[in-house]
């Protein structure tokens, strides 16, 4: 399993490697992953259900995960917004390296053409494409009133909803968890990696500009 500064990327290990203060940690986990360009690999839709299933058994506090992971969702897609708007085309015209890549803006440009301002919510359950697509609002794509109606919706319904499956579901199996803990996570990264595959599929299959 990747590591982060010394921190395991494992949902259920950096949840436990971070107590006691796990919600607040979740909290600027999620915050740095949709606001920070460099948290595009923050472990974000896992992490939010594992945490809902660890509170499902008691071990974190739903009632401050909830408004937490809300906050965070909807502040770190407001910084992100922010810094496309004041940083503009700049930030886009970078170089590779280790933690950019053009193609992780072609793919959120290809959304923002498909899906419009729907883009802001769909993609809250896309890797990569739920870090960009707030820069890309704000450089050009979106409207700061616009933006900030579809952030509410999508925070709410991306960091609130998928904590809620957790902790129905880590309520419902109890202490077993723990052997079906593995395989949901799998499932929900391999879920998650669909979007972006048939993105890249579809810009693959596109002519070339003339």
């Amino acid at each position: 399993m990747p590591t982060f500064l010394g921190l395991s990327l494992d949902p259920k290990e950096l949840i436990n490697s971070l107590s006691p203060y796990a919600e607040v940690a979740i909290w600027l986990i999620i915050f740095a992953e949709t606001g920070l360009l460099i948290g595009f690999f923050l472990p974000g839709d896992s992490l939010l259900f594992t945490a809902g299933l660890l509170a499902g058994q008691g071990k974190l506090d739903i009632w401050l995960l909830l408004p937490g992971v809300f906050i965070a969702a909807f502040v770190g897609d407001q910084v992100g917004y922010t810094f496309g708007e004041k940083l503009g085309p700049r930030l886009f015209n970078k170089p590779d390296s280790r933690f950019f890549k053009q193609e992780y803006v072609t793919h959120t440009r290809n959304f923002f053409n498909k899906h419009g301002s729907k883009t802001i919510i769909i993609a809250r359950f896309v890797p990569i494409v739920r870090t960009f697509a707030p820069v890309l609002a704000g450089v050009g794509e979106m409207d700061r009133k616009t933006f900030v109606i579809y952030n509410v919706i999508g925070a709410f319904l991306w960091a609130v909803g998928i904590t809620m499956l957790g902790y129905i579901l880590g309520d419902v199996i109890g202490e077993s968890v723990d052997q079906y803990l593995l395989p949901i996570i799998a499932v929900i990264i391999l879920i998650s990696l669909i979007p972006p595959l048939v993105e890249w599929r579809r810009a693959k299959k596109m002519p070339p500009p003339a």
